[in-house]
């Protein structure tokens, strides 16, 4: 992969264009959109390898806009947005976002949080080349094309979900706490946020159990975390 394309879709001309300036100096490629629309169109007509998202767009609001991209892509999205309750970031993060940055931020922070999420995506490319498969029951994970599927029909995750089911799968025999979960996945120090790691396990569990409530891939082990298998 190249230098990484970044769609930063933000209607503050202001804010906009601070967070362009800075990714510039870091050596990627950034384009901008001030609207959802416009966001939709230039998202479908390029290749990128991150998406920085506000939720508050004209035309077309955020989440809309995050919905259109989910359909056919697994990219990197970074919510953005003066929206700070948690519900909102449920919302966000349930619909497939991959982080969730509120208003005002630390424009350090941002950049960290951005190069976080290009490591994890950008290193799909280069890990598990000569085992590329991982099996558990009728689920198949390929480390090769990023490509899950179940009783050989293909599932659509995010990167957030790939890497989660990966994590689980690598390690068939052990017992994951959030904080561990967390600190494995998003790389981040753990802060006491388990709404993050649960929000995502959920999500993950709809996409590939046939029964989510009663889940056989991922199991809640009460009072510790999350295992694979029953």
């Amino acid at each position: 992969m190249n230098v990484p394309r970044i769609l930063i879709v933000e209607d503050d001309e202001e804010i906009n264009n601070l967070i362009y300036n800075t990714l510039k100096r870091e050596k990627y490629n950034m384009i901008q959109a001030f609207n959802g629309e416009d966001a939709i169109n230039k998202y479908h007509s390029d290749n990128f390898q991150l998406v920085i998202l506000d939720l508050m767009l004209p035309y077309i609001d955020g989440i809309e806009v995050l919905r259109k991209i989910r359909e056919s892509s697994t990219v990197p999205i970074i919510i953005l947005s003066a929206k700070d309750q948690e519900t909102d970031r449920i919302i966000g993060l349930g619909m497939g976002a991959d982080d969730y940055i509120v208003k005002p931020f630390s424009i350090r922070e941002l950049t960290a949080r951005v190069k976080s999420q290009l490591r994890r995506y950008i290193s799909y490319n280069k890990e598990y080349s000569k085992n590329p498969i991982l099996q558990y029951a009728d689920l198949k994970l390929n480390t090769l094309n990023y490509k899950v599927s179940k009783k050989n029909k293909e599932l659509n995750l995010t990167p957030k979900e790939f890497q989660l089911l990966k994590l689980f799968l690598e390690n068939p025999d052990r017992v994951f706490t959030k904080a561990q979960i967390f600190n494995n996945v998003w790389e981040n120090k753990y802060i006491h946020d388990d709404n993050t790691v649960m929000v995502h396990i959920k999500r993950l569990r709809n996409k590939i159990e046939d029964t989510p409530n009663n889940p056989k891939y991922i199991s809640t082990v009460w009072g510790i975390g999350y295992k694979l298998g029953e």
